[in-house]
């Protein structure tokens, strides 16, 4: 379950931490390795995708129902995927000892027993509990699963992994399973986020939740804002930013937090309705509004571009259902049809946003179609290899292009756009120019691996899968 998706290179939707998984294992992203993917649209629903494609927006009584062929699907695309492999690594999804789903689950244990697998159980101990988890976990899984759990791993430990020894030795004595490992705590590594949990706590990495306060100087970074949609999706957009020198992003979920921005980005949403009412409630429709008025920098990527037109509609209910006025800063009507768009994309930004022209790269996945209103025309700002407009913009006085949308995720990983977007900025408040960082994953990953490596038992990992 995540809104963070990501569309493989044949046009199918799967979760965007598989997809980190298949780059760091420097493997083509394939739908089959997330065979089931549920995206939630309300508190209870959710958007179900299937080997990458859209079969229904069901209800957790519907879903339970449908579990039957779902997990037909995994144990196809298990076989398929496996077929001619030395190695292959399964995932779960939350605790495999939810006993009041237990009945129904079908990517814990389930799937451990028919695949046949070795069983390592990670707990966080970050958050607190870690060994009252393990040793409970273990209390409510049947003799035949507690048998396939080969040992336990640590995750995200503060500290001195030393001072942990008296409670390792006494949980194993407990339950007669070894700990394969400490991992530490990686603070400040920059990796997609799989679900928006960190990002609404407040914990991902380099970004924040205020304003900067005045006394430190607000001339050392750009400010970059994020709105916190309730129904966020795809944020790992705003990545890129991330690792950018003297580039604060952070989050914006009241007026209030607003502050005085150099920039306002509002990112995908899996119920653009919904959102949208929240917007109004926040008082945030009426602050964007009014900074865009005032010539501030706003942008809207996917549901954040429907956000900025003039009417969303939802005839079918694939959403939320029914229509509402949008924020009426460019001239779109949007409407959400029944057939969603799933495509990687190559196309440039054109001269409104960017004289040079640069090359951007991304994928479309959306439901929503969006044109504009009558004779008030607005500015192409994006288009494909193919001359299909991805984006618009709204021209003001002077001729600029302050306020633009996108349907393209990804645009901010090209460097050089994002260069040529971060130089504008910093041109409009007045800084200096700053040499511009490259985005890369590759070293933030090396370096996750080194550590995992060093601090688990390899001996005993390779002996689980047959390697040793």
């Amino acid at each position: 379950m995540a809104l963070n998706s990501y569309v493989t290179a044949d046009g199918k939707e799967i979760g965007r931490a598989q997809a980190l998984q298949a780059q760091a294992c420097g493997l083509d992203v394939d739908a089959r390795m997330n065979p089931v993917l549920l995206k939630p649209t309300s508190d209870a629903g959710s958007q179900v995708i299937v080997m990458g494609k859209h079969v229904g927006l069901m209800r957790i009584s519907e879903y339970q129902s449908y579990k039957i062929t779902a997990w037909k699907a995994v144990r196809a695309a298990y076989r398929s995927l496996s077929s001619g492999k030395d190695v292959m690594v399964l995932e779960g999804a939350g605790s495999p000892a939810e006993i009041n789903l237990k009945a129904h689950d079908i990517v814990n244990m389930r799937m451990a027993h028919f695949a046949g697998a070795g069983v390592m159980l990670v707990a966080d101990i970050d958050r607190g509990g870690a060994f009252a988890a393990i040793v409970g976990t273990m209390c409510l899984l049947g003799r035949a699963d507690r048998s396939r759990v080969a040992g336990y791993v640590l995750n995200k430990f503060r500290g001195d992994a030393g001072l942990l020894e008296p409670a390792l030795d006494s949980v194993s004595r407990r339950t007669r399973k070894p700990f394969l490992g400490v991992v530490p705590m990686l603070a400040d590594i920059c990796l997609p986020e799989e679900d928006s949990v960190s990002f609404k706590q407040g914990e991902s990495p380099r970004i924040f939740t205020a304003p900067t306060p005045e006394h430190v100087g607000r001339s050392q970074f750009l400010d970059v804002v994020v709105v916190d949609l309730p129904y966020i999706s795809n944020f790992t957009d705003l990545d890129a930013f991330r690792h950018e020198s003297r580039v604060r992003v952070r989050i914006a979920r009241t007026a209030v937090d607003m502050g005085k921005p150099d920039a306002v980005i509002i990112p995908g949403s899996k119920n653009t309705l919904a959102d949208l009412r929240f917007l109004r409630q926040a008082g945030l429709a009426e602050c964007l509004c009014r900074y865009a008025d005032e010539g501030g920098t706003l942008v809207g990527i996917c549901g954040g571009l429907q956000l900025l037109g003039r009417k969303i509609a939802d005839p079918l209910g694939l959403e939320d259902g029914g229509e509402a006025t949008g924020l009426g800063l460019l001239p779109l009507h949007t409407h959400l049809a029944p057939a969603k768009r799933l495509c990687r994309v190559k196309g440039r930004v054109l001269a409104a946003l960017a004289e040079t022209e640069p090359s951007v790269a991304g994928y479309e996945i959306h439901h929503g179609l969006s044109a504009h209103v009558g004779d008030d025309m607005p500015i192409p700002v994006l288009e494909d290899d193919q001359g299909r407009i991805l984006g618009w913009g709204r021209r003001e006085p002077g001729g600029s292009v302050h306020v633009w949308g996108t349907y393209l995720h990804g645009i901010f990983d090209a460097d050089d756009f994002r260069h040529v977007f971060l130089d504008h900025l910093r041109q409009k408040a007045g800084f200096v120019p700053v040499r511009g960082n490259f985005y890369t994953l590759g070293p933030e990953l090396d370096r996750l691996a080194d550590t995992v490596e060093q601090r688990l038992d390899m001996k005993a990992v390779y002996s689980l899968i047959g390697k040793a």
